[in-house]
């Protein structure tokens, strides 16, 4: 079969790429650059003067108060994508494997799940966490003492929420890695005298890593902007990245520094990210020229 090559003189491969590349540029490439160019200014009286120093920067880098807050911003989003694969993975996998048969059910009570307003999802959790709670009256009744738990308003609560609203992404992700799994290949493990354990290991798990990934890689994007669950479960007491800058544009009607503050979100996590898929490349590279 003959394979014609395409360039981009093709008017056909243009008209194709042309509407996503405008989007691209008109909603993502140019708001970046007015980000970028907004860092350079400084505001006066709450107005905004077009100035041009690095004094918005000057502060970010001379104040660790800014660092800390980012800083906590990726550890809580590394522990939310640890968490929520941790638990969409045996989810994913039973739907596979144990539970075909519910299969239709279960994935439409996870959309429905998923489609509910995240503000009413955040918001529940207080009647289940606060003193009087579900929880809390749960433990009571078990004899553990009606104010045994004391999570709403702490950094627990804020993961709490952060898992429950986003947990749901991987397991679709794994969900579609898995169910591409070709059964010979399972099959083939086990008439070689693996067991069910050695083949989880080393057939399952490597071919469900496409999944794995860019469900991980979702959590971690959407956690780093993560908004309400440290505002309404968390109570402001260990503020992430996101309540910091909409502090800066809202109350101190500081533009460029809410601006600076996110870029360097942003470079956060675009540098974090570079640096885990550098490192599943080379784990792929050490494994293909490891012999069998």
């Amino acid at each position: 079969m003959k394979t014609e090559a395409k360039t981009w003189n093709d008017p056909v491969l243009v008209a194709a790429v042309a509407p996503l590349a405008i989007v691209m540029v008109v909603f993502f490439l140019i708001p970046l650059v007015m980000t970028v160019l907004l860092t350079f200014q400084t505001t006066q009286y709450y107005r905004l003067h077009w100035t041009w120093d690095l004094k918005i920067w000057t502060e970010i880098f001379s104040k660790p108060h800014y660092w800390t807050i980012m800083l906590r911003t990726v550890w809580m989003a590394a522990v939310c994508v640890v968490i929520s694969v941790l638990i969409a993975f045996p989810v994913a996998y039973a739907l596979t494997t144990r539970l075909k048969t519910y299969n239709a059910q279960i994935q439409i009570l996870i959309i429905f799940a998923f489609l509910t307003d995240a503000v009413l999802k955040t918001f529940g959790w207080i009647l289940v966490l606060d003193k009087n709670g579900v929880a809390n009256w749960m433990l009571s009744y078990l004899g553990m003492g009606p104010e045994a738990t004391n999570i709403l308003f702490t950094p627990t609560g804020t993961m709490i929420g952060m898992i429950y609203n986003l947990a749901v992404y991987p397991m679709f992700t794994i969900y579609l890695s898995l169910a591409r799994i070709d059964r010979d290949l399972i099959l083939a493990s086990y008439d070689a005298g693996a067991s069910r354990l050695r083949t989880f290991f080393e057939v399952t798990l490597p071919l469900s890593r496409p999944g794995l990934y860019s469900g991980a890689v979702l959590v971690f994007v959407l956690s780093l902007g993560a908004f309400l669950e440290p505002k309404v479960l968390g109570g402001g007491t260990s503020p992430l990245a996101s309540e910091l800058i909409r502090q800066s544009f809202e109350t101190r009607v500081n533009w460029p520094l809410g601006a600076a503050l996110t870029i360097v979100l942003i470079a956060i996590g675009a540098l974090t990210l570079a640096l885990a898929s550098a490192l599943v490349l080379r784990r792929q590279a050490t494994s293909e020229r490891t012999p069998a």
